[in-house]
Protein backbone atom coordinates (compact mmCIF):
# COMPACT_ATOMS: atom_id res chain seq x y z
CA UNK A 1 0.00 0.00 0.00
CA UNK A 2 1.74 3.36 -0.63
CA UNK A 3 2.41 5.94 1.82
CA UNK A 4 -0.52 8.54 2.62
CA UNK A 5 0.40 11.99 1.16
CA UNK A 6 0.82 14.18 4.00
CA UNK A 7 0.55 18.32 4.11
CA UNK A 8 4.18 18.21 5.20
CA UNK A 9 4.88 16.32 1.79
CA UNK A 10 4.01 19.76 0.11
CA UNK A 11 3.85 22.96 1.91
CA UNK A 12 6.41 25.48 1.48
CA UNK A 13 9.03 25.87 4.02
CA UNK A 14 10.79 29.24 3.47
CA UNK A 15 8.51 31.44 4.74
CA UNK A 16 8.15 35.31 4.83
CA UNK A 17 7.29 36.02 8.77
CA UNK A 18 6.35 39.29 9.96
CA UNK A 19 6.43 40.59 13.69
CA UNK A 20 3.09 42.23 15.34
CA UNK A 21 5.33 45.67 16.09
CA UNK A 22 6.61 45.99 12.65
CA UNK A 23 5.10 49.09 10.92
CA UNK A 24 2.94 48.46 8.26
CA UNK A 25 3.81 50.02 5.36
CA UNK A 26 6.61 48.35 6.11
CA UNK A 27 4.99 44.89 6.25
CA UNK A 28 2.86 46.10 3.28
CA UNK A 29 6.01 46.87 0.92
CA UNK A 30 7.61 43.22 2.06
CA UNK A 31 4.00 41.42 0.63
CA UNK A 32 5.18 43.82 -2.47
CA UNK A 33 8.35 42.78 -2.86
CA UNK A 34 7.92 39.09 -2.08
CA UNK A 35 5.53 38.69 -4.07
CA UNK A 36 3.01 37.26 -1.87
CA UNK A 37 -0.58 37.75 -0.63
CA UNK A 38 -0.58 36.99 2.89
CA UNK A 39 2.34 36.12 6.00
CA UNK A 40 2.27 34.64 8.88
CA UNK A 41 2.71 37.04 11.69
CA UNK A 42 4.92 35.54 14.47
CA UNK A 43 6.04 37.10 17.86
CA UNK A 44 9.84 37.27 19.11
CA UNK A 45 10.04 33.09 20.20
CA UNK A 46 8.54 32.15 17.04
CA UNK A 47 4.55 31.73 17.73
CA UNK A 48 2.33 32.11 15.60
CA UNK A 49 -0.02 35.23 16.67
CA UNK A 50 -1.54 36.18 13.07
CA UNK A 51 -1.65 36.66 9.50
CA UNK A 52 -1.37 39.98 7.37
CA UNK A 53 -3.72 39.40 4.06
CA UNK A 54 -3.67 41.54 1.26
CA UNK A 55 -6.83 42.41 1.89
CA UNK A 56 -6.36 43.55 5.65
CA UNK A 57 -3.55 46.01 4.21
CA UNK A 58 -5.80 47.13 1.35
CA UNK A 59 -7.39 50.16 4.15
CA UNK A 60 -4.24 50.97 5.49
CA UNK A 61 -2.88 51.61 2.07
CA UNK A 62 -5.41 53.85 0.59
CA UNK A 63 -5.80 55.70 3.39
CA UNK A 64 -1.93 56.42 3.42
CA UNK A 65 -2.39 57.16 -0.27
CA UNK A 66 -5.14 59.60 0.35
CA UNK A 67 -5.42 60.94 3.07
CA UNK A 68 -2.20 61.12 4.07
CA UNK A 69 -2.75 58.90 7.15
CA UNK A 70 0.37 56.64 8.21
CA UNK A 71 1.57 54.24 10.34
CA UNK A 72 0.42 51.62 13.18
CA UNK A 73 1.89 48.35 13.35
CA UNK A 74 1.09 44.75 11.75
CA UNK A 75 -1.32 43.98 15.08
CA UNK A 76 -3.55 46.22 14.56
CA UNK A 77 -4.30 45.17 11.45
CA UNK A 78 -3.86 41.39 11.54
CA UNK A 79 -6.01 38.90 11.27
CA UNK A 80 -5.86 36.84 14.85
CA UNK A 81 -8.33 34.24 14.27
CA UNK A 82 -5.94 32.00 12.39
CA UNK A 83 -6.59 28.62 11.37
CA UNK A 84 -4.40 26.51 11.00
CA UNK A 85 -3.64 22.81 9.76
CA UNK A 86 -1.32 19.81 11.25
CA UNK A 87 1.65 18.95 9.06
CA UNK A 88 0.66 15.35 9.78
CA UNK A 89 -3.01 15.71 7.89
CA UNK A 90 -3.30 14.14 4.61
CA UNK A 91 -3.42 16.52 1.74
CA UNK A 92 -7.21 15.11 1.13
CA UNK A 93 -8.08 16.05 4.39
CA UNK A 94 -5.96 19.55 3.67
CA UNK A 95 -8.14 19.65 0.25
CA UNK A 96 -11.46 19.29 2.05
CA UNK A 97 -10.70 22.41 4.29
CA UNK A 98 -10.38 24.51 0.97
CA UNK A 99 -13.80 23.75 0.12
CA UNK A 100 -15.84 25.23 2.92
CA UNK A 101 -13.44 28.19 3.37
CA UNK A 102 -12.60 31.33 1.29
CA UNK A 103 -9.05 30.81 2.70
CA UNK A 104 -5.98 30.74 -0.11
CA UNK A 105 -3.71 29.47 2.22
CA UNK A 106 -3.18 27.42 6.02
CA UNK A 107 -0.66 27.99 8.02
CA UNK A 108 1.25 24.64 8.97
CA UNK A 109 1.85 23.41 12.76
CA UNK A 110 3.57 20.30 14.30
CA UNK A 111 3.85 20.51 17.88
CA UNK A 112 2.68 23.71 18.48
CA UNK A 113 5.08 26.02 16.27
CA UNK A 114 4.67 27.11 12.95
CA UNK A 115 6.68 24.98 10.31
CA UNK A 116 5.24 26.02 7.14
CA UNK A 117 2.39 26.86 4.56
CA UNK A 118 0.27 24.99 2.22
CA UNK A 119 -1.55 26.50 -0.19
CA UNK A 120 -3.81 25.73 -2.68
CA UNK A 121 -1.69 25.82 -5.53
CA UNK A 122 0.33 22.97 -3.09
CA UNK A 123 -2.55 20.86 -2.53
CA UNK A 124 -3.50 21.08 -6.31
CA UNK A 125 0.31 20.00 -7.39
CA UNK A 126 -0.19 17.18 -4.78
CA UNK A 127 -3.86 16.17 -5.61
CA UNK A 128 -2.13 15.96 -10.03
CA UNK A 129 0.52 13.83 -8.78
CA UNK A 130 -1.95 11.16 -7.18
CA UNK A 131 -3.91 10.56 -9.80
Amino acid sequence: MPKPVRVRDYMATQLVTLRPDMEILRAVNTLLKHDIAAAPVVDEVGNLVGILTERDCIKVVLSAGYHSEYGGQVSEYMSTDVQTIDADNSIVDAARLFFGHQFHRYPVMENGRLVGQLSRRDVLRALEKLR
